[in-house]
This record gives structure tokens, sequence and C-alpha cells, in this order.
């Protein structure tokens, strides 16, 4: 009924956000003290007889607004890629990329909500721009955001390549 797994040569990797709070708390302080807070609380949440079978715990240093930029960057061009398939270009202005990862960012949930924030303000309505047939093929689509007149607001303009 069961079947016999072969794990040899095998990484498995599992992420937490236990001692995430206590990560924040302790920015600056040395790595080796925050590990040892970190493997503390992993012992208040897991059994030890879980927690003997891992053979390593990698606590990773919290993101900075500089992480997330760069996170966002990188998401950014994967949509770029995906329109590039339809023959449309994205120009994300800086300023716009700076506004997602701040509404893209937690200090609990890391860079997780960034994905969520490129869909929500740019994504779905240049979904919508496009289903109303607002940029044609070959089109640049510039994305910006005045941080001053309308934060938050994400503006599209288009012109022909």
């Amino acid at each position: 009924q069961g079947r016999t797994v072969d794990f040899k040569n095998t990484v498995i990797v599992m992420t937490s956000n236990i001692g995430s709070q206590l990560i924040q708390s302790m920015v600056g302080q040395d790595s080796d003290e925050i590990k040892e807070a970190v493997t503390g609380e992993l012992k208040n949440y897991f059994r030890p007889e879980f927690l003997n079978r891992i053979d390593e715990t990698v606590v990773f240093h919290a993101l900075d607004a500089k992480h997330i930029e760069a996170i966002a960057a990188i998401q950014v061009a994967v949509l770029q890629q995906r329109l590039a398939r339809m023959d449309l270009t994205l120009e994300v202005s800086p300023a716009a990329l700076a506004e997602l990862a701040k509404v893209g960012f937690d200090p609990v949930f890391g860079a997780r909500p960034l994905k969520r924030a490129i869909q929500q303000r740019i994504e779905n309505p240049l979904s919508k721009l496009l289903l109303e047939g607002k940029f044609a093929p070959k089109s640049v689509i510039a994305v910006d955001v005045d941080p001053i007149q309308a934060p938050g607001q994400f503006s599209f303009a288009g012109s022909a390549a």
C-alpha cells in the first residue's frame, strides 16, 4: 500500500517565520547571538526528535529596503519578459520600483507580499488597459508614480515603438 522512497543525495529546504520577530528586534547584533536566539525559539516550537533529524539550520538576516527593491526589479523583469512575448515593452521608472518595494514589504513576512503588490498595482490595471485596447502591439508602456502628488497611484502611458 505504501511506497518506499530513497532520499539519498537529496536536499530538502524548509522555511519558516519562526523567530522573525527576534531577528527584527536583534538587527545589528552578532549573527551568532541571533542564531542562538532563533534556535531557542525553534526548540520551543518543534519537538527535539524532529530538530535532531535536521542536519543544518540556516538563519537569514532581515531584508532591508535595498534588498526588496532588488527583488522587485527581478519580479518586474519577469513581467517584462511575459509582455515581450506579446510584443509589448514595459518600462518601470525608479520611483515606481521604489513604491512597489515600499508597499510590497512587511518586516514579518519579508518579500512575500511583493508579488501581490506587483499584481495589484501593475499587472491587474495593465491587464484591464490591454483588454480595453489602450496599447497596440509594439507599444512601449511606461509605468510611473508620483510619490508627492499621488502616492501609491501608478500611471501607465504608452507610445509606439
